[in-house]
């Protein structure tokens, strides 16, 4: 069985950056120790622990649209809707609950669990 570390996901309402190119899809991985120890340390959380969110989410969104450097300053620009969707998506990939939902077929009823897509169907 392969763990899966990296997950990939459309933002709600994207990212803004400086040029007015939106991005709205990225790629975050699962948080190590160190993702969550090291932040703690910072000057910033340290005087405003709500800033933790920030840190964290800037540490594992490995890409996000064309942009492979992702810095507390873009999770700050994030629209709320978008911050809000990065929050939950980081609690679900590193719970220890499976990775799971439960879906119900349209044409018998029956539920079943397929796999959470934190992508948009296109």
């Amino acid at each position: 069985m392969e763990l899966i570390t990296e997950f990939e996901f459309e933002l709600p309402r994207g990212y803004l950056d400086e040029n007015g190119e939106l991005h709205k899809r990225g790629v975050m991985r699962m948080a190590t120790a160190a993702d969550e120890i090291l932040p703690l340390r910072d000057p910033r959380v340290v005087s405003n622990p709500a800033y933790l969110t920030i840190i964290l989410l800037s540490r594992v969104v490995t890409s996000l649209g064309t942009l492979t450097n992702i810095r507390p300053t873009t999770i700050e620009k994030l629209f709320s809707a978008d911050l809000a969707f990065l929050q939950n998506m980081y609690q679900q990939i590193n719970s220890m609950e499976e990775l799971t939902e439960t879906c119900v077929c349209p044409a018998c009823g029956e539920k079943f669990k397929k796999p959470i897509n934190f992508t948009r169907a296109e």
